[in-house]
């Protein structure tokens, strides 16, 4: 299973890369297809120099980006600067996505974005919904104010079909988010996108409301630190 994640995550990473053009290729199948994000915005030509930090499934690819972040000269946080910064984000991001259908928690000085896939997706697609463009317009504005941050793009899934292919949309959904925000000015530089298919559940999958629930894509907010 680690081999196989690993696997899937080249094969996104490569299409990240190619997302820069006009069209981009499939996650899955690496076959051309017509951009699905609003107004056909892709990565970015930015994405070429760091698509292979994007898909890092392990602690050395949060190291990669902190280094290339702060090689590039943005600071890093540092004591009692990191809960102050990361405070005030949490505040913004709350005042922004009142009433959108996405929940923001903390956990320590990460801030978690919950976006729910009956918000987010159409059933079973992974085109993000138009009516969900100006929720992540907000979610961006916050992220461009707050630059000293990482940001962890994670798609899931509930365990209803195959688990292949539950991996394989998860995927597609994180790549369409990370997309989008790239497209909003958001550093390539500062994203992980990872899918991690059925295996993260946060609720039980025997009940509908619990599978719902499951469907989702995070977007995890850490403090960029030395």
């Amino acid at each position: 299973m680690k081999a196989n994640h690993t696997k899937r995550g080249l094969i996104v990473a490569s299409a990240l890369v190619l997302a820069a053009c006009n069209t981009t290729n499939d996650p899955l199948t690496g076959r051309p297809q017509v951009n699905n994000t609003a107004g056909g915005a892709g990565i970015g030509a930015a994405v070429g120099a760091v698509s292979g930090l994007l898909i890092a499934r392990n602690k050395s690819g949060s190291d990669r980006r902190q280094a290339a972040l702060i090689g590039a000269g943005i600071g890093a946080l540092v004591g009692g600067g990191i809960g102050a910064y990361m405070d005030k984000q949490e505040q913004e991001l709350r005042q922004q996505l009142i009433n959108s259908g996405v929940s923001v928690t903390r956990n320590g000085d990460e801030i978690i974005l919950n976006l729910p896939s009956n918000v987010t997706f159409a059933t079973d697609q992974d085109s993000l919904s138009p009516q969900f463009y100006s929720v992540l317009d907000s979610v961006a504005i916050v992220l461009n104010k707050y630059p000293r941050t990482l940001l962890d793009i994670d798609g899931h899934t509930d365990s209803v079909g195959d688990a292949g292919y539950n991996q394989g949309l998860s995927e597609r959904r994180a790549v369409s988010v990370a997309r989008y925000l790239n497209s909003r000015q958001v550093d390539a530089r500062r994203l992980r996108v990872i899918g991690f298919g059925e295996t993260r559940p946060i609720a039980d999958n025997a009940s509908e409301s619990g599978r719902a629930a499951n469907r989702r894509v995070e977007i995890r907010i850490s403090p960029l630190t030395q």
